[in-house]
């Protein structure tokens, strides 16, 4: 007999992905699932926003939730599931992108990555064992390629170019996002005790090119701007080149 669509998909997904997108797969043995496998999530994302991700265990979320560990394997099978659902409910469902133009609108498609990863800085250390396919995340990504709509670049190339810019905020929040949250200072505060302790040792004979670029520094600049718009730079020559060839 030919399975149906919906068989060959939940044949196909793993359980995690089957209950992330409320796909009915084949029934397991036990009693029926009693939570929502976001509610697993969140239990999670509680664990890791206090003690940090090493503090997460298949142990801890199921006494979070009240189960038993043995329960919770009805919904993730492994850590890396468990990681799974919680990078799925830790980013949410992304911000309708009002701005006009395929800049504005990554810029801002960055920025709510950016501050994703900074309200939870464990999202930096979770392993990337393969592409994303859990719905919310794959939300982030058909928003991150829609910006790009109305450019002459190709399909592969809008692709290309929004993995560039998460690449990019990945690593400029990883620079920042650990002493964001672990002193009871802000970023900002963080920031101006760095250069106020940098001019006391970088000085003009010690070390006069940092003490040059301290002298000529401005606080009213921002960093991860200027990264992000060297990144864009980049992008808006290759739409240059493409709408040549077109």
């Amino acid at each position: 007999m030919e399975e149906t669509p919906t068989e060959q998909t939940a044949a196909e997904l793993p359980r995690v992905l089957q209950l992330l997108w409320g796909i009915e797969g084949p029934a397991r043995p036990g009693p029926k699932p009693t939570l929502h496998i976001s509610d697993i999530g969140a239990a999670a994302i509680r664990i890791a926003d206090t003690a940090g991700l090493g503090a997460v265990s298949m142990a801890k979320v199921a006494a979070e939730v009240g189960f038993t560990t043995m329960s919770l394997y009805r919904y993730v099978d492994s850590k890396d599931e468990l990681y799974t659902v919680m990078i799925d409910e830790a980013f949410g469902v992304p911000e309708p992108i009002a701005s006009d133009g395929w800049r504005p609108g990554i810029t801002q498609w960055a920025t709510m990555v950016r501050d994703a990863i900074y309200r939870h800085p464990w999202i930096l250390q979770v392993p990337l064992f393969e592409p994303p396919l859990s719905p919310k995340q794959l939300q982030w990504m058909e928003a991150g390629l829609r910006v790009f709509d109305g450019t002459p670049l190709k399909a592969s190339d809008r692709l290309s170019s929004m993995v560039l810019v998460n690449i990019y905020v990945r690593g400029a929040t990883q620079l920042t996002a650990d002493m964001f949250v672990s002193s009871d200072r802000t970023k900002e505060e963080n920031d101006q005790l760095y250069l106020r302790r940098l001019l006391m040792l970088a000085t003009p004979d010690r070390l006069p090119m940092i003490a040059a670029t301290m002298a000529d520094f401005s606080d009213e600049g921002d960093e991860f701007q200027f990264g992000l718009d060297a990144v864009l730079d980049g992008i808006q020559a290759l739409i240059d080149r493409s709408a040549a060839r077109a």
